[in-house]
């Protein structure tokens, strides 16, 4: 037997063999093969981006703002090349009829079976410059990522434990049940002068409108936030309001806004009250499901950062 092995162990083909993966892993060593190259972005794309932040924000983003969308973007063209190299667009509902969509657009789907418009698709590889598809394969990218990164479970003690922290900002805003009368800017005179000589508090709202002014949001706003106010009124109006003392069945002091002056007549006030765990236990679990994604995610493409020279 010690004699067999000696022979095996002597043959210049297993000798030829080993030698082979010797140079083989010193070749990987010293000479490993190049990452592929991901970037730079062209100035007109980061022209782009800049245009999508203002449009989304409404201002300038700041230099940190600025690098750190590129660095997303990039992220992006990275996931969407390995999404590339592993060939997901092949077989996938929504990449199939994006491209079946495309090629008719195109008028070159005459004649033939889908199957075929689809292979001819990917012949001419319009996968490539479809914005959707790219958005497609950047999911299915995520998606096989998160696999290899499974999401930490949530349990009732982390929900109550986000619920304790969010308790203010959970709280539910107060209620407002009100109609008003309006008067607007160029008719403040007129609007004294109806404050002077009406008796507001004998008068009902629907009796006291033939003495306003057409409104564009309309006359009565039943149990609105503070928030959803300020969206019809403006922020002075909503400012006033919170500052004045609320009695129901009654009119309050006019309030100015954006708009004008407004006669306020409260039919019913909900005071602002913390929010009960179970009406908010499902958002608080989409939160932190959200969140626990988000944070795996961002670990699993910083370790795939690795394997790529991302050009900035």
């Amino acid at each position: 037997m010690l004699n067999r092995y000696k022979r095996v162990l002597n043959l210049p083909s297993l000798h030829f063999i080993v030698i082979g993966l010797i140079l083989f892993q010193l070749q990987n060593l010293f000479f490993p093969k190049p990452r592929p190259v991901i970037g730079p972005l062209k100035e007109e794309r980061i022209t782009l981006l800049e245009e999508q932040w203002v449009s989304s924000v409404g201002r300038v983003p700041t230099a940190e703002q600025r690098t750190r969308s590129i660095r997303a973007e990039l992220d992006r063209d990275m996931l969407f090349a390995r999404a590339l190299e592993l060939k997901l667009f092949d077989h996938d509902s929504v990449v199939y009829q994006r491209l079946l969509q495309n090629m008719r657009f195109l008028e070159l789907d005459e004649g033939i079976s889908d199957n075929e418009i689809i292979a001819r698709a990917k012949d001419m590889r319009l996968y490539l410059d479809d914005e959707v598809i790219k958005r497609r394969l950047i999911q299915l990218m995520e998606r096989l990522l998160l696999l290899d990164n499974p999401l930490q479970s949530i349990s009732e003690e982390d929900l109550a434990d986000e619920f304790d922290q969010r308790k203010l900002e959970l709280m539910n805003p107060p209620l407002y049940s009100i109609e008003h009368l309006y008067f607007p800017k160029d008719r403040m005179a007129e609007a004294e002068r109806f404050y002077e000589k009406v008796d507001l508090k004998v008068l009902q709202p629907s009796a006291a409108r033939k003495f306003s002014f057409p409104f564009l949001s309309g006359y009565r706003f039943i149990r609105k936030t503070p928030a959803q106010l300020e969206r019809y009124f403006g922020s002075q109006f909503v400012s006033e309001l919170i500052a004045t003392k609320v009695i129901e069945g009654s009119w309050l002091p006019p309030l100015s806004s954006t708009y004008g002056r407004h006669y306020v007549w409260v039919h019913a006030f909900e005071d602002a009250r913390d929010a009960d765990f179970n009406e908010v236990r499902d958002s608080l679990l989409y939160d932190l499901r959200r969140d626990a994604r988000e944070a795996a995610l961002k670990v699993a493409v910083e370790e795939m950062r690795k394997n790529y020279d991302i050009k900035f």
